[in-house]
């Protein structure tokens, strides 16, 4: 009896590892100009799935930014977020234009 309460642990311990994996991203990122401002200079972006709000955190080159989803995108197939001017300013990015990222 007592092997089945232990299985279930392990079940719910192994689900949250899963979960916490997939929300982490690797690929492409491109800046934009023509989206909606932030708020008082507030870093943003876009984002084909995450919720409206969510605040995502990327990393480049060693420098890391939260930014806040306010927009859908990017729509060019390969990359996996779009960032403000402000956002790919502050993650150095800027002379690129295209760079790999990963997001949490």
């Amino acid at each position: 009896m007592r092997a089945q309460p232990m299985l279930l642990l392990c079940l719910a311990t192994s689900s949250f590892a899963f979960t916490s994996i997939a929300a982490a991203e690797s690929g492409l990122a491109s800046y934009y100009g023509y989206a909606k401002a932030g708020k008082g200079g507030e870093l943003t972006c876009a984002h084909r799935t995450r919720p409206f709000g969510s605040v995502l955190r990327v990393s480049y080159s060693g420098r890391t930014i939260q930014c806040r989803v306010n927009d859908r995108g990017p729509f060019i197939r390969g990359r996996i977020v779009d960032l403000s001017v402000p956002a790919a300013r502050a993650l150095g990015m800027m002379s690129a234009g295209v760079v790999r990222v990963s997001v949490d």
